[in-house]
């Protein structure tokens, strides 16, 4: 799981969330009108023999992956929000609307793909997921793909030797607010802090962690014999640790601390060490490992860190819970910016595979965020865990384009409840 939002736009609201008003003498007629949205999702509706390559994937496996969520929006309230803009919003951004949709799917074999692909096609409208903002691309639907997996790295539960690098528990003062409980226009919009002299400042960042800022709340509970594979190990998410007496621990994302993050790529290609277009997952990591003196300096420019918990729930088969508490399914599930689609939508992507150059199509079901994954046609593929996920997510770097699934006939939600 992944997330992070930037701090400019959001200033004058947290000042006002703060104090409890308006700063005098501001006049709301002399406001300059609000700067074009950077992404705006829009949808347009396609017949599913449009969707390229919908005939051709077997949609029991997005069907069992689809159940797994139902199970969960079932434990909400009807009103819960899980994201979304505009038509998406509206038709799929609470758990009750999901719920005449859910009730169909469990009379439904999942391993019978004509019978999902009916009841996909029954009970949805595909829609061509388009960018119409300041910065989307020329080609409104085109959009940027990448991949993420669950590494497998080894650690202790004590330091000592070569386990010097802690992965830390979520501290007790990190604070998240969600602006649109006090601003109905920024709903969706959250800022992470904490208390000090009664006002909410920053979270530590990066740099202010592993200098001791937290030291004294003792938050370590594992420790990693490689700084790299800790760092990636935010990166992702969630990961298996493989303690010396064999037993695995798997741990997974318990919050962030609210900054922004910075991709590493970005900086060693402009420090001149790896350029753009030699950089994947695997050569950065070469490049950290060669470069040890140089690589503690180049991972503190991403201000943004993750902290852990441990999950002793899953089974060895399941991969780690993503943003709804469901476990991921290797090649079915994504992360999606839910500021545009909802969390437990199913979304089919169209885009090529980075290992063998062939066509990567077939549904997938929001199931998780991401920091990096911002606007409607920006999506990272679950590959999985063990090697061959690691090297296909690491490679994962294609263009392409995505359908988002909204129910035909959505719940009735009360309406008391809606925002």
């Amino acid at each position: 799981m992944r997330c992070g939002l930037g701090w400019a736009p959001l200033a004058l609201a947290i000042l006002i969330v703060l104090s409890g008003c308006v700063p005098p003498n501001q006049k709301v007629a002399n406001r300059p009108p609000p700067p074009a949205a950077e992404h705006t999702l829009a949808l347009v509706p396609t017949p599913f023999e449009k969707v390229p390559g919908w005939q051709d994937d077997r949609l029991a496996g997005a069907l069992a992956a689809f159940l797994a969520n139902c199970h969960t929006l079932g434990l909400m309230t009807a009103d819960q929000p899980l994201g979304g803009q505009g038509e998406a919003q509206a038709r799929g951004g609470m758990a009750g609307l999901w719920r005449p949709a859910c009730d169909a799917a469990r009379g439904v074999r999942t391993d019978d793909d004509a019978a999902a692909r009916a009841f996909f096609e029954a009970n949805f409208q595909a829609n061509a997921i388009t960018d119409v903002g300041a910065k989307a691309q020329p080609n409104a639907a085109e959009g940027l793909f990448t991949g993420y997996f669950e590494p497998e790295v080894p650690g202790s539960r004590s330091p000592g030797g070569p386990y010097k690098s802690p992965l830390l528990a979520r501290p007790g003062d990190l604070i998240q607010v969600d602006l649109g409980d006090f601003v109905d226009d920024l709903k969706g919009r959250a800022v992470v802090g904490r208390v000090q002299d009664s006002r909410l400042v920053p979270y530590y960042d990066r740099a202010q962690i592993e200098a001791g800022a937290l030291a004294r709340k003792r938050l370590e509970f594992l420790w990693l014999s490689d700084p790299v594979d800790a760092y990636f190990l935010q990166v992702q998410g969630s990961g298996r640790v493989d303690l010396p007496n064999g037993k695995v621990v798997r741990v997974t994302y318990a919050g962030q601390n609210g900054r922004r993050s910075v991709l590493i790529g970005r900086v060693l290609a402009d420090r001149g060490y790896l350029p753009l277009e030699q950089q994947s997952l695997q050569s950065i990591r070469a490049w950290l490992v060669a470069h040890p003196a140089e690589a503690e300096d180049v991972l503190r420019q991403n201000p943004s860190y993750v902290f852990f918990r441990e999950v002793d729930d899953l089974r060895p088969d399941q991969g780690p819970p993503g943003a709804l508490g469901v476990p991921l399914t290797p090649g079915r599930s994504v992360a999606v910016d839910r500021a545009f689609l909802p969390l437990g939508a199913p979304v089919f992507v169209a885009t090529t595979d980075p290992v063998t150059e062939l066509p990567f199509r077939r549904l997938t079901i929001a199931q998780d965020v991401g920091g990096a994954i911002r606007g409607p046609v920006r999506t990272d593929i679950f590959f999985g865990w063990g090697h061959d996920a690691e090297d296909r997510a690491g490679r994962m770097r294609r263009t392409g384009t995505e359908y988002i699934l909204l129910p035909k006939n959505p719940a009735a939600i009360p309406t008391a409840s809606l925002p």
